[in-house]
């Protein structure tokens, strides 16, 4: 079964100015899936529309087997979900907060939460609005995971959080759901944090998805060729190329991605399009994410 199954997914919040663009993907169950994009790219909206909070337009939902929008309920109650605005009421203790969110689920792990206090030092009879940004994020964390939900959305769950802090938090989502086969999809705007904890990257760009990929195949198969203006015309060529995912003009190069490892590249460019005075380079994901969200084809 998979863990979430889009299908032709179109989103408006109002008529004819899609954010979600006939978007389809899956995830299977236990993998790690990070979901990048610029502000605006659909991130927020997707991960809603997973939760059953959005209903799609177009096409068609699948959440654990089950649409989130006829069974929004049966839905959640599988699901663990943080993001960087997440509210928890100021005013409750950290011991009421974690028993309201006891009394909704079936499967807490009084134990997990426990482990989850001493690990994050946190005090049951601290309110809210007494403990820090991170700590609270770090409650949020506990009751999002404490049920061994089957899938954990987390929308920019780090955002703000100092680098001990992000790292810790979501080192501690792994650790505790790798033992259950979980699957987890987050955002990020923290290369990094895809780069270490994903095994799989989407990017969403123009309210579609750009690419979906492992993160070795975005290492071995797509490099950067960076070139000289004095091929310019030459450029406009390799757009029409199926393997050119993007070109970012600078002041005196052209910065040209393509689907095809470094040495294919470069073979390809030299022969085909006797660009000879190119420099080629492989990418990392945050030169991958520069390069085509700030490019054009």
């Amino acid at each position: 079964m998979m863990a979430i199954d889009f299908s032709q997914v179109s989103f408006a919040y109002q008529r004819d100015q899609n954010v979600l663009k006939e978007i389809t993907f899956s995830l299977e169950e236990g993998e790690v899936a990070g979901l990048i994009g610029r502000n605006g790219a659909g991130k927020t909206t997707l991960i809603h529309i997973t939760m059953g909070i959005l209903h799609p337009n177009q096409g068609s939902v699948n959440v654990l087997g089950k649409n989130p929008g006829v069974n929004p309920v049966e839905v959640k109650l599988n699901i663990g979900f943080v993001s960087e605005d997440q509210v928890l009421p100021n005013f409750l203790t950290v011991s009421e907060v974690l028993n309201l969110y006891q009394t909704l689920y079936e499967h807490w792990d009084v134990r997990m939460a426990e482990q989850l206090l001493e690990q994050f030092d946190l005090h049951l009879s601290d309110k809210i609005s007494s403990i820090s940004k991170g700590q609270a994020r770090q409650v949020a964390l506990l009751c999002a995971i404490a049920h061994k939900p089957k899938l954990l959305l987390l929308d920019e769950p780090a955002g703000g959080l100092d680098p001990l802090t992000r790292r810790e938090f979501l080192e501690t989502s792994l650790q505790f759901l790798s033992d259950y086969g979980s699957t987890i999809l987050f955002s990020s705007h923290y290369m990094q944090d895809i780069e270490r904890l994903a095994n799989r990257v989407i990017l969403l760009h123009d309210g579609q998805i750009f690419f979906d990929h492992s993160l070795d195949e975005l290492i071995e198969n797509f490099s950067l060729a960076i070139i000289p203006k004095t091929s310019e015309k030459k450029v406009e060529s390799l757009k029409k190329l199926d393997t050119c995912i993007g070109v970012r003009e600078r002041p005196s190069t052209s910065h040209v991605v393509l689907q095809l490892p470094k040495e294919h590249a470069e073979q390809l460019l030299k022969s085909r399009f006797d660009i000879h005075d190119a420099h080629y380079q492989r990418l990392g994901l945050d030169e991958m994410f520069i390069e085509v969200t700030g490019g054009q084809k």
